[in-house]
């Protein structure tokens, strides 16, 4: 036997030349990427930092699916899903109706990397990335199918993607324009890159933290695992910008990884920064979104950036702004817009509220009042005034999500003419994407454009709600604790409760 030294870059790097078809034929420049740099220069020059042979792979995997599966057990077991804090469980009707697909998504991306990347390593490792994702979403299923004879908002992990609810097009959206709608060369820079080493390990590192405080082992078992991969197929993406930034193609890279932070961003406010501040229960909360934020994305992600030489997004005060202040207006739209989205809400409690302000000391100021008033209508029972309007929100043409505003008072509603038809946008960033792109994202309906257009009958706000794809009532999704924090404002009520 050889050490692995000795025939590892020579098995990893083996690659050919093609004499009988033309490189275009092999290598189709629309799924393979246009660019003026030869392959051979690929070939030299991409050099990953993760080194993994297949038996390695499959034995770590191995390893790992047994850990998750034995705690997987375990905890049906012990029938500890009913022990969870009721707020908790937000997060996990959150998480699997968004991730699952869009693993799936991700395994299509790396099969056309594994196929079309220029360099044998770039292949190689994406063929591991590749299995890495199917395994997230076949792991992301299997778990909450045990949960719906619990809940039938956990068959959602399966529905929703093939649902239009407004948060299912604006995943859905993300996922095709930054990794399955786009060529070899794109989607690491997009998907490996920006979104992988820029913020997806936001959502596992943080989730699998706060799950373990909260005594979730099966779901913290399950994101550590996943994590762990994540931080190795990463990796596919990082000599590929050394590369292009080297041979004069700056602005091609900078462009894509700049637009994939930015959507990715807006998917974690909503994501990560709304349940880490708000459901996760008080005394399992280890940090606050933005402390995590300012650790794990703007001073890590500025790392990386600064030691490969790509320029800082023209944005990236306004990335910092939005860090302490989007989720929770995201917070204040998902609430009011709950009976839309297939998970629970809530408000913050009374001591709740106070830990928000010791970690955004001007958050009574600028969300205060809207929860107070949230809270003086449970007091008068007039529940259903704690809901928005039956109304669909304004929902932005790029990233597809409401056209929600830092803070209240702070309107920052774009728009643009094109083909005389006015679109829409929650902020800056998503309109210059939009006008780098506009043949791009200029064809795609919101709901509300859809509405507006008749294709959704009847125009009602039932009829919404079945073309979203809610056929039961219990589907949609409610105040998780029934008013319960918003009474712990009436001493009185408290007292007699």
């Amino acid at each position: 036997m050889l050490n692995r030294e000795d025939w590892y870059s020579l098995a990893n790097k083996l690659d050919w030349n093609m004499r009988y078809v033309s490189e275009d034929d092999v290598f189709p420049p629309e799924m393979a990427g246009r660019t003026s740099i030869p392959r051979h220069v690929f070939a030299a020059e991409y050099d990953a930092p993760f080194k993994v042979s297949y038996r390695e792979y499959v034995g770590n995997q191995r390893e790992k699916d047994l850990k998750v599966m034995a705690v997987k057990e375990a905890v049906d077991r012990g029938n500890l899903f009913d022990k969870l804090d009721p707020s908790y469980r937000v997060l996990l009707q959150f998480h699997f109706g968004l991730a699952p697909f869009t693993e799936y998504g991700g395994a299509l991306a790396e099969a056309r990397m594994a196929r079309f990347g220029r360099a044998a390593e770039w292949r190689n490792l994406a063929t591991f990335g590749c299995l890495d994702e199917i395994r997230h979403a076949q792991i992301q299923l299997l778990i909450p199918h045990g949960f719906i004879r619990k809940d039938p908002k956990y068959a959602w992990a399966h529905k929703f993607y093939w649902t239009e609810d407004w948060a299912s097009v604006a995943s859905r959206r993300f996922a095709d324009d930054c990794f399955v709608g786009s060529n070899a060369i794109e989607i690491p820079l997009m998907l490996n890159f920006a979104f992988e080493v820029g913020l997806s390990n936001l959502q596992f590192v943080a989730m699998a933290a706060q799950a373990f405080g909260s005594g979730d082992y099966e779901f913290g078992t399950m994101t550590q695992s996943i994590q762990t991969d994540e931080a190795r197929h990463a990796q596919i993406g990082t000599p590929l910008v050394r590369t292009l930034l080297k041979h004069g193609d700056r602005d091609f890279a900078e462009y894509l990884i700049w637009k994939a932070l930015w959507l990715s961003f807006r998917l974690v406010l909503v994501l990560t920064g709304t349940v880490m501040d708000y459901e996760i229960p008080l005394a399992h909360r280890k940090t606050s979104f933005k402390e995590f934020g300012r650790e794990f994305v703007a001073l890590q992600l500025d790392r990386i950036l600064a030691d490969l030489g790509v320029r800082r997004p023209w944005f990236w005060d306004q990335f910092l702004y939005e860090l302490e202040y989007s989720h929770h207006s995201f917070q204040v739209g998902i609430y009011a817009m709950r009976y839309t989205l297939w998970f629970d809400s809530r408000g913050p409690n009374p001591d709740e509220r106070r830990w928000l302000v010791e970690h955004y000391p001007d958050w009574e100021e600028k969300f205060g009042g809207i929860w107070d008033t949230v809270i003086d209508n449970v007091k008068q029972g007039r529940m259903e005034q704690t809901l928005g309007p039956r109304t669909l929100a304004i929902l932005c043409n790029t990233c597809q999500l409401p056209c929600c505003f830092p803070h209240p008072g702070q309107v920052t509603l774009l728009s643009d003419m094109h083909a005389g038809r006015k679109y829409v946008f929650c902020s800056e960033p998503c309109r210059w994407i939009f006008r780098q792109e506009t043949a791009r994202f200029a064809g795609q309906k919101t709901l509300l454009d859809r509405m507006l257009a008749g294709d959704i009958q009847p125009a009602t706000p039932e009829g919404v709600l079945r073309y979203m794809g809610f056929e039961h009532p219990e589907e949609a999704g409610k105040d998780v604790l029934d008013w319960s924090w918003a009474r712990e404002y009436f001493p009185a009520d408290r007292a007699a409760s």
